[in-house]
């Protein structure tokens, strides 16, 4: 981290802040596969997120990454692989995200979801919120 900055990353960030041609390499060398159900053609879907403290949530999926190797996992995909993960970096705080918890209403047309948009645009702040003041939130 460059002069005491915070990043925080969600979803394509999450590619960005990892180890690709086109990313900052925040992660020191890693770099995070496609989620599982891109090998199945899926592009997009209600995907639930368990988180490490709360009632799982369904969130807005769109080609995020499974964020293995790097960090501590804040919540994981159904299959157990990690969805969201955080660390320090430099003198920062980095929240990475495979889902778009901050996914608007209109982003889920066509598909069924149970967790309100509002819910998720709730943890979308709390995240945000805990990349800024650079606290730890609860993980595996």
């Amino acid at each position: 981290m460059r002069g005491g900055l915070n990043y925080f990353g969600i979803c394509a960030g999450a590619f960005l802040a990892g180890n690709s041609p086109n990313g900052l390499n925040l992660t020191g060398g890693v770099a995070f596969p496609f989620y599982a159900a891109e090998a199945q053609g899926i592009r997009k879907a209600a995907v639930w997120v368990q988180t490490a403290d709360e009632p799982p949530l369904q969130h807005y999926w769109e080609d995020g990454p499974v964020l293995t190797g790097w960090g501590d996992v804040v919540a994981k995909y159904p299959d157990g692989t990690p969805a969201i993960v955080e660390a320090s970096v430099g003198e920062g705080w980095v929240i990475l995200s495979g889902v778009h918890p901050e996914a608007p209403e209109n982003w889920r047309g066509g598909m069924d979801f149970v967790t309100p948009a509002r819910r998720n645009n709730a943890y979308a702040k709390r995240l945000i919120d805990a990349a800024l003041r650079q606290t730890r939130l609860a993980h595996f």
